[in-house]
């Protein structure tokens, strides 16, 4: 004898996912080359590793989760800046290092694509500077000789 259903209470179809790898051109230009997972109604989502660049030719390679970038992860802008780290739901998020086209570099912590937490500064003169930044303030930084 089947069991018994509550009044209202549907079966659930549970969706069967292929994970799959290769190219993908997006109608604005962009191309997507890595893991990614198909359903049974032939929706995409980039998942795992992939290498995604715009027709504007920023590209960020890295890891893929619910089709953002979140893990780790390299971007490259056509400026020469460079964003090197951890990313959660596209955004720099964790520890990071973003590199500017002059060679100024930051390391440090990242919170929502902001330079947030300790961290240290590099500027173009080579000289390192340290403490904890506050997106566009660092109040309290200190010099980091080098002997």
């Amino acid at each position: 004898m089947p069991a018994k259903t509550k009044k209202g209470e549907k079966e659930k179809e549970e969706s069967k996912i292929t994970i799959l790898c290769g190219v993908y051109i997006f109608p604005n230009g962009d191309k997507y080359e890595g893991d990614y997972l198909q359903s049974t109604d032939g929706a995409l989502e980039r998942s795992g590793n992939g290498a995604h660049t715009t027709a504007e030719g920023i590209c960020y390679e890295g890891q893929w989760v619910n089709d953002k970038m979140t893990g780790e992860g390299v971007v490259r802008f056509p400026s020469g800046s460079m964003y090197e780290g951890e990313f959660v739901n596209n955004q720099f998020h964790g520890k990071g290092r973003y590199t500017w086209p002059n060679g100024a570099v930051y390391e440090g912590m990242f919170n929502e694509n902001k330079m947030e937490g300790d961290g240290e500064f590099m500027d173009t003169e080579r000289q390192v500077w340290v403490g904890a930044f506050r997106y566009k303030a660092a109040p309290g930084l200190k010099f980091k000789l080098a002997m």
